[in-house]
């Protein structure tokens, strides 16, 4: 699947945000990153939380949560799998390739990508990002999603931060070149693994974007990037949408300070409510992709435990008085706000 431009470059909000699209998405559609139906390791516990599993396997679990209709899939897959053991595997779960992740962030990596000092090893991840394109193709995925995590630096001193910047910049725009009719999306992400990611929020990312001079690079927005990047999610996905480079978007909660992936809802509440009527009000129709990374909890459960509070916050968005909303709001007032948000979670309640 080819990239298609979306209308003009920088809109303006009253072009790009129409009153009728607020109650578009009757019934969205999901998908999830493959990864979170695989094998979870961390620093402490280095042999895992469970045994290894491979493309194949993770697929088949994806296709017991039983809502989800498209994945984020790493490249190269994991175990022993052609594309086209992926593509029948997708096929008997219903499932659809959304986009193809190159594991541009393991070992091989880890003094960075498209960053790093040996240009034998960035060539190495350029060439993974290119064939990444090929499988893309061959699986009719939407996007080919860069994750640079290992891209940027640790300490003071350790880089020369303009050079950096420009072997990533330089480094997007060689992949996009390579073929200009596949769309492309970044995923920011503030730290980890380096402390400081070259790609760390979402205005960096679109300065970037504009310097590479491509148009089919975008953005993956992943709300839990955003809340522990100090942003707030539904004005950042609206300031991404407003330039034109919102491709996906994936949810996820945490606790601020670490990128926790944690079940959708669960700990920002309102913050995700007005993720979603950002997306309503930019009339968004593609799938909400799931980030997790449920290390103790069963996975299949994990994803249906995500599942149901966005369709919940959905239909909650039907409640609530939309132009009583845009009232407080054209006033700035808070409490007017809140007491239209109460009143939708928990029902009128007297004074």
């Amino acid at each position: 699947m080819g990239w298609t431009p979306l209308a003009g470059d920088v809109r303006t909000t009253s072009q790009a945000i129409r009153p009728d699209q607020e109650k578009v998405m009757a019934s969205p559609e999901f998908g999830a990153g493959l990864w979170l139906f695989g094998q979870f390791v961390d620093r402490y516990a280095s042999d895992a939380y469970g045994p290894p599993v491979s493309t194949l396997e993770a697929i088949d679990r994806a296709g017991q949560v039983g809502s989800l209709v498209a994945l984020d899939i790493n490249y190269p897959f994991a175990g022993e799998a052609s594309v086209a053991d992926v593509a029948r595997a997708l096929d008997r779960n219903g499932l659809r390739a959304a986009a193809i992740t190159p594991h541009i962030y393991t070992r091989q990596f880890r003094l960075g990508a498209f960053t790093n000092p040996d240009p034998t090893v960035r060539a190495e991840a350029i060439g993974l990002c290119k064939r990444a394109i090929e499988i893309a193709d061959q699986l009719n995925a939407d996007y080919v999603k860069f994750w640079p995590g290992q891209d940027g630096h640790d300490y003071p001193l350790q880089v020369d931060h303009a050079r950096i910047w420009d072997m990533e910049v330089s480094g997007v725009r060689e992949v996009a070149l390579a073929d200009p009719s596949r769309q492309f999306a970044i995923e920011y992400k503030l730290k980890e693994p380096r402390l400081h990611m070259a790609f760390g929020s979402a205005a960096r990312t679109l300065i970037g974007i504009e310097e590479m001079g491509v148009p089919n690079v975008g953005i993956v927005m992943d709300m839990g990037h955003s809340l522990f990047a100090k942003e707030t999610p539904a004005d950042v996905l609206l300031l991404i949408h407003r330039h034109g480079k919102l491709v996906s978007v994936e949810l996820n909660d945490n606790l601020l300070e670490y990128d926790d992936d944690l079940v959708v809802g669960s700990i920002h509440l309102q913050d995700t409510l007005e993720f979603i009527l950002a997306l309503r009000k930019i009339g968004w129709q593609k799938p909400w992709l799931l980030d997790q990374f449920p290390f103790r909890e069963d996975p299949v459960e994990a994803a249906r435990a995500s599942a149901r509070p966005m369709r919940g916050l959905n239909r909650l968005a039907d409640r609530l008085d939309l132009p009583a909303l845009a009232q407080a709001q054209e006033r700035q007032d808070a409490m007017a706000a809140q007491r239209l948000v109460q009143d939708a979670l928990y029902g009128v309640i007297d004074d």
